[in-house]
């Protein structure tokens, strides 16, 4: 089916998301999934990828990028903020709702690594939703900042401490590599995570690789995976084994307290469910699970 994509903004809380809405040609009110991308990210980032997919199946697709990064509105560059992120949720599904061409009683989300965890908790705050998708997600705070090392979470403390001074008197933010070699300073950290980064990116766009110090003890303390009891609607979750970013065995374990969880696992790092093989894969259990749950 043929797409066509629509450059679109949404307010929220008086900036401005930026975000491409993928509307699959001929189809009349079609349901829709909005999806949010990860730590750092931008919908750029393959993100974008998926939404085409969707809607070349009949789903309209809204990938936004949250405020702070890449070309939506904020005050503060790179300053990644759960709440505010959470807020960004809330404002592209009061957009893609009232729009006249869209089906807004049919309505998923779709949410990658850090925008996985959005996903689960957006989806337990709505059951009115008739799907989720939470694809490599953050869960576990805790089991992300082990898995990152005490090496690189070492590194990290002098910069924490700067930026929630910086924060607290509205200075500039403080900003740290988001990916790093093993034992680097930064929010990322193993082998080959910089190029994995810059290969999401479009041909000649560079990955910027920052993000501001502060949300290392918001992300430490998180545990956005607790949500997933919560979740009223049909729920996918998909899991990469060899995920170490996003360590798999607290996502399956938050997965089956789900009333209505279905797990796909893939043999994958935490990168590598973007593009190739496990792009093809994950890209098709997920088009039909969305499939199964919006179009009736």
């Amino acid at each position: 089916m043929s797409v066509t994509r629509h450059d679109v903004t949404f307010d929220s809380d008086g900036d401005l998301c930026a975000g491409w809405l993928y509307l699959p040609d001929g189809v009349e009110r079609p349901p829709v999934v909005v999806l949010g991308h990860g730590l750092g990210a931008t919908r750029e980032m393959r993100v974008a990828a998926f939404a085409e997919r969707f809607a070349e199946a009949g789903i309209a697709a809204l990938a936004f990028t949250h405020r702070n990064f890449g070309d939506s509105g904020g005050a503060y560059r790179q300053v990644v903020s759960l709440k505010e992120q959470l807020d960004d949720w809330e404002a592209a599904l009061a957009y893609v709702k009232a729009r006249p061409d869209l089906d807004g009683a049919r309505v998923a989300v779709w949410g990658s690594s850090l925008g996985g965890g959005n996903a689960i908790v957006v989806a337990s705050r709505h059951p009115e939703l008739a799907a989720a998708v939470a694809q490599c997600p953050f869960t576990s705070g805790l089991a992300t900042s082990l898995a990152l090392g005490p090496v690189s979470s070492a590194k990290l403390l002098p910069a924490v401490v700067a930026d929630l001074v910086a924060q607290a008197r509205g200075a500039a933010p403080v900003l740290v590599p988001l990916a790093g070699e093993t034992g680097a300073k930064a929010l990322m950290a193993g082998p080959g995570v910089i190029e994995d980064c810059q290969s999401l990116m479009p041909t000649g766009e560079t990955f910027r690789n920052e993000a501001s110090a502060r949300i290392v003890p918001t992300i430490a303390l998180s545990r956005p995976g607790r949500a997933a009891r919560k979740v009223q609607a049909p729920i996918l979750f998909c899991v990469c084994d060899r995920d170490t970013v996003t360590p798999p065995g607290p996502t399956l374990r938050y997965a089956r307290r789900a009333p209505r969880g279905e797990v796909r696992t893939y043999s994958a790092s935490h990168f590598d469910i973007y593009v190739g093989e496990q792009f093809e894969a994950a890209v098709a259990d997920q088009t039909e699970f969305l499939l199964r749950h919006l179009v009736r």
